[in-house]
């Protein structure tokens, strides 16, 4: 059976992008994947690489944040993400989950972002 690859909506692909600016969002858009009971490996290294886009078109991608996702991406690839399912599974097993959020000092910016434009918004 021949492999057939679905095009990409190109309104759908700009909107990820544009609500993964949000580190909210993003940290929720990894943990859903992270929770799936059967996960396709495919769709991990695709989350990340959309929330490494999304940083990148923030202009908030350091260089060195750039090749630690090439290497995970290398490593994700080889591996099929089995190290990180099976670290979901035995977490789980142990009765824990993993949790993806959002550092306190990302919060605070954004916050001070949104403040920002509400009060440019006002004015």
């Amino acid at each position: 059976m021949q492999k057939v690859k679905m095009p990409k909506s190109d309104s759908y692909d700009e909107f990820l992008i544009e609500s993964l600016k949000d580190s909210g969002h993003a940290a929720g858009f990894i943990e859903a994947i992270l929770e799936e009971k059967n996960p396709e490996p495919a769709l991990l290294r695709n989350a990340v690489r959309k929330v490494v886009e999304a940083r990148s078109r923030m202009n908030n991608l350091a260089d060195s944040t750039q090749l630690k996702h090439e290497k995970l991406d290398k490593l994700l690839t080889a591996s099929g993400c089995a190290e990180i399912y099976a670290f979901v599974e035995l977490l789980d097993a142990l009765g824990f989950r993993l949790a993806v959020t959002v550092k306190d000092d990302e919060l605070m910016t954004e916050e001070s972002v949104k403040v920002a434009t509400t009060i440019n918004e006002s004015a």
